[in-house]
């Protein structure tokens, strides 16, 4: 689908209030046919509560959901060509794998040779044994009963899959395994994906777009190399990943070297300069950067291929730096540092700077 082309889901001013509390607050969403798009944020952000809205278990307070031009929100949720995978899996476990698989094809009232024929495609699918079928769930594994719970959420060939944090119980060896078979299952059934999380890596591994919620709002909603590069606030650069934070005034920033040209370039500019810890290299005396930082070190931490240090600048400012291990800091902690990036690297939140407030 091209950006043009109109959405699969379409969420219009979407509010929800419980007394005297407003969950969400009239917020917008565009999702594309096809796309895979997590919505990630904080607790208490509004994520569960929009779910459990577009799955139609609450409904809204005001506003309106529309799945290809069709409104949904005054549908009962079995009734819509949606299904959700929660955080549970809320399988049967007394139930075989088949029976768990053809569940919402029994209700639907597909007669059993197709329901089995179906099953067993979908074991395919998800690459579980065709033998499985008559396997009871409670002898499945963790990583098997997430197949299981999949293959029953495609089973009736929704329009979209909604997941609700399915992965958070399992451990990270496991977890990691899943996120890359979800995304090549996205990829092989062209289904529209809509996954919570509170995991910012799961996000970036298998979206191919992030939306960050605060508060009942979406902050930002992009690709999540752009919201990495380019946040649009300090909250969504912090969600990101570790960042450093530079107030600009005017064009300068205290503990920020700027050379002719990036002097230059930032004149005149107020807001917030963010710089990645991985965006640093080392600058030796001669050395010469954009935008460069000088300092003691005074940790660092081992990060397996990377080490990661944070140095003090003279303004007092800490600031943290990640480098190869072949780039090691002689010296370690206490050493003289002295750092520097392109201003390429750098990113300006247009935001008004604690300095100039």
């Amino acid at each position: 689908m091209t950006d043009s082309s109109p959405p699969i889901l379409r969420i219009n001013a979407l509010t929800k209030t419980f007394d005297d509390f407003t969950a969400l607050h009239g917020i917008n969403l565009n999702v594309r046919d096809g796309e895979f798009l997590a919505i990630v944020g904080p607790s208490g952000s509004g994520k569960t509560t929009l779910i459990r809205i577009l799955v139609g278990m609450d409904e809204p307070s005001d506003g309106a959901v529309w799945l290809r031009g069709t409104r949904i929100d005054v549908v009962p949720a079995n009734k819509r060509p949606t299904c959700m995978v929660f955080q549970s899996l809320a399988l049967f476990p007394h139930r075989s794998v088949g029976q768990n698989i053809e569940f919402p094809l029994k209700l639907r009232g597909v007669a059993p040779a197709e329901r089995k024929a179906r099953a067993l495609e979908l074991l395919d699918t998800l690459r579980l044994p065709r033998d499985y079928y008559s396997k009871r769930i409670q002898q499945c594994s963790g990583g098997e009963k997430q197949r299981v719970a999949l293959a029953r959420a495609l089973a009736f060939d929704p329009e979209i899959l909604f997941f609700d944090e399915p992965l958070s119980a399992l451990d990270y060896r496991l977890r990691k395994t899943l996120e890359k078979e979800l995304k090549d299952l996205h990829r092989r059934t062209g289904k529209t994906f809509i996954y919570i999380t509170h995991s910012l890596e799961e996000a970036m591994v298998m979206s191919d777009r992030i939306a960050i919620m605060k508060a009942g709002r979406f902050e930002q909603i992009a690709p999540a190399e752009e919201i990495y590069a380019r946040p649009v606030s300090k909250f969504v650069a912090e969600f990101m990943g570790e960042v450093n934070f530079f107030d600009l005034v005017k064009g300068a920033a205290p503990g920020v070297a700027l050379s002719a040209a990036a002097s230059a370039a930032l004149a005149g500019q107020t807001g917030t300069l963010t710089i990645r810890p991985e965006s640093l290299r080392k600058l030796t005396a001669e050395g010469v950067a954009d935008l460069s930082f000088e300092g003691i070190v005074t940790a660092e931490y081992l990060l397996g291929s990377r080490i990661q240090y944070r140095m003090t600048l003279a303004t007092g400012q800490e600031m943290i730096v990640e480098v190869l291990r072949e780039n090691a800091v002689e010296g370690g902690i206490g050493a003289a540092l002295r750092v520097g990036c392109d201003l390429s690297a750098a990113h300006l939140i247009a935001e008004a700077a604690d300095a100039a407030a």
